[in-house]
């Protein structure tokens, strides 16, 4: 059983009677998997060319992280990433406060969107290839539409689930229409409208790898994978997966925290009326 603070938080559970520190909990499973691996491969459990050892993979990761290639590959998939990632997000936000806002906006470009957002992402790529080419713009092209749809779908949520009630309240305090965006509207989509970021976020670094092995011009961690694929480097391409991963989990760390730091408001204000 968790064991808590003085606040609350549990900070360490028991496993076998022995207590575990949180931070320590989300490496069960890593460790367990590469203790599985380490032992497949040790024991011959798999006799293959396509099960690298840990070892080999580190070694990869030692001499790729020298050589600088780690720095090149990944600064350009991250430029790459952040790039598509702004210009979707901040279109999608523009146009999902234009479908909230605005009944007229809504009938009239609703529709077209809601059809639109049901092709498939990855649909998109012979028209953005045929528009863009196969190089940089393709690519950001095709991230900015992996960020555009979530961003839209929950400003334009967030808007719509604005409690009735606090805008008849709001009227009636005799607020202006900017008072009321700003002091009610835009205050209580915003939870879902961070939603919609962070899940942007998330979809463009997806979308970065599926582009890359798409739109193979240039460089990035995905190129650096589809390499491996084709000399048979089997540590390489796993490499690039770990890379991956923890790239991943950091974007995703960054995004939960950032989200808590500026939504802190909303525990605030709850706490104040109880």
């Amino acid at each position: 059983m968790a064991r808590p603070t003085d606040n609350n938080v549990p900070v360490a559970t028991r496993v076998d009677g022995h207590p575990v520190p949180a931070a320590l909990r989300g490496w069960v499973l890593p460790l367990a998997l590469l203790l599985i691996w380490w032992a497949a491969v040790q024991f011959k459990w798999i006799d293959s060319p396509l099960l690298v050892s840990p070892q080999a993979v580190w070694q990869r990761a030692v001499d790729y992280t020298a050589s600088g290639e780690l720095r090149v590959a990944l600064g350009a998939s991250l430029w790459r990433d952040l790039v598509g990632f702004a210009i979707g997000a901040g279109g999608g936000l523009v146009f999902g406060l234009l479908l909230g806002l605005s009944r007229p906006a809504e009938r009239a470009l609703g529709p077209s969107f809601h059809t639109l957002k049901q092709i498939s992402l990855f649909a998109w790529i012979p028209l953005i290839s045929v528009w863009f080419g196969l190089g940089d713009a393709a690519k950001v092209a095709f991230l900015s539409l992996a960020a555009f749809f979530p961003v839209v779908l929950n400003t334009y949520e967030g808007i719509r689930s604005v409690p009735r009630e606090l805008v008849e309240v709001a009227r009636v305090l005799g607020f202006t229409r900017w008072q009321l965006l700003w002091r009610v509207v835009l205050p209580g989509a915003t939870p879902s409208i961070f939603a919609g970021i962070h899940l942007a976020l998330i979809y463009a670094w997806l979308a970065t790898l599926g582009a890359e092995y798409l739109l193979v011009s240039g460089q990035g961690i995905g190129n650096t994978m589809i390499d491996g694929r084709e000399h048979f480097k089997m540590d390489l391409v796993l490499f690039g997966v770990v890379v991956v991963g923890l790239v991943g989990f950091a974007l995703n760390w960054i995004a939960t925290r950032i989200e808590r730091r500026l939504l802190a408001w909303r525990g605030q204000s709850v706490a104040r009326f109880q």
